[in-house]
C-alpha cells in the first residue's frame, strides 16, 4: 500500500513539472517582475525614429512641377510600383553601402548612415536646390525604407526572413507574421539580436508582461533577429498538457510493467 502511494506521489510530481503552466502561454499579463530590458519613464523614448544602417534599402521619390525633369531620379514608374515585391525594391532601391553612402543619379554619393528618413529628405531637397532646380520647382522628396526585413528563428511555427511593408512593426506583429509561437516556445524570454555600429547586442523581452509595450525594444528594427527559446518541457518530452503527460507516463509504466512480468516468468 505504501509503495502504491509513493508511486502516485512520484507520478503526480512528474505530471505537474512536465506540464506547461497556463500563465506561461498568456500574453500581456499584469506582473510585478519581468525580464524586460530597461523600461523608460518617458514613452517618447520608446518611439525614437529609426536611423539608417548599412545594407538598408531606401525607396526615394522626387517630385517637381515638371515631372519630366525627375525621370532619372525615379527609376520605378508609378505604374510599376508593387508594394509586395521585395525583389523589385532590392534592384531598384538605393542600397546603403559599407561606407554609409547611397549613389543618386546626377547627385553622386550621399552619406546617409545614422540619419533618419526625414533628415535624408531634407538633405536631398537641399542638394537638388543647390545643383539641379530652383525653388520655384516646388520640390517634394519622400524617403522610405523599402520594407522592414527581419528574421525569426527558434521555437516558432514559420522560421525564416520576413519583409513587411510598414513604417513600424511591434514584436507581436513580427511574431504573428512568422507563424506565431507554439505552446512549447518560451514567451517569457524572447531574444532580439540587434545590429549596432559597435556590433550586435541581445535584448530580452517578456511577452507575458503588459509592461513589454513600454520597452524601447517593443518595436523591431530592420535586420533584427528574433530568437524564441524552447521550454524545458519540450526537451523532457513528457508532454505539453496534463493529458499528454499522463498518456506518456502511462505508456512508460505499462512498458515497464510488461518487462517486469516477462522477466519474472522466465
Amino acid at each position: 500500500m505504501r509503495s502504491i502511494k509513493l508511486l502516485i506521489i512520484v507520478l503526480s510530481c512528474i505530471i505537474v513539472s512536465s506540464c506547461i503552466p497556463h500563465k506561461d502561454t498568456v500574453y500581456l499579463q499584469n506582473k510585478e517582475s519581468a525580464i524586460n530590458d530597461t523600461i523608460p519613464n518617458n514613452l517618447s523614448e520608446v518611439q525614437k525614429p529609426y536611423r539608417i544602417q548599412i545594407d538598408d534599402i531606401l525607396n526615394i521619390r522626387i517630385k517637381v512641377l515638371d515631372q519630366n525633369n525627375t525621370q532619372i531620379f525615379n527609376p520605378i514608374g508609378e505604374a510599376n510600383l508593387n508594394a509586395g515585391s521585395a525583389e523589385r525594391a532590392y534592384f531598384d532601391g538605393f542600397t546603403v553601402d559599407i561606407h554609409g553612402n547611397i549613389r543618386i543619379p546626377n547627385l553622386g554619393a550621399l552619406n546617409v548612415l545614422g540619419f533618419t528618413s526625414d533628415e535624408i529628405e531634407d538633405m536631398i531637397e537641399q542638394k537638388l536646390l543647390d545643383e539641379q532646380f530652383k525653388e520655384t520647382a516646388n520640390i517634394f522628396v519622400t524617403v522610405k525604407l523599402a520594407g522592414l526585413r527581419y528574421t525569426a528563428t527558434g521555437e516558432i511555427n514559420s522560421p525564416g526572413t520576413v519583409t513587411l511593408f510598414k513604417e513600424r512593426v511591434n514584436i507581436f506583429e513580427a511574431i504573428a507574421n512568422a507563424g506565431e509561437i507554439p505552446i512549447t516556445g518560451n514567451r517569457k524570454d524572447v531574444m532580439i539580436i540587434r545590429q549596432y555600429p559597435q556590433g550586435q547586442r541581445i535584448h530580452h523581452l517578456d511577452l507575458t508582461d503588459v509592461n513589454v509595450m513600454k520597452s524601447p525594444y517593443y518595436y523591431i528594427q530592420p535586420n533584427d533577429m528574433i530568437y524564441i527559446k524552447p521550454l524545458k518541457q519540450k526537451s523532457i518530452g513528457t508532454g505539453e498538457t496534463a493529458v499528454s503527460s499522463i498518456s506518456t507516463i502511462a505508456t512508460i509504466v505499462s512498458l515497464a510493467a510488461t518487462t517486469v512480468l516477462l522477466f519474472t516468468r522466465l
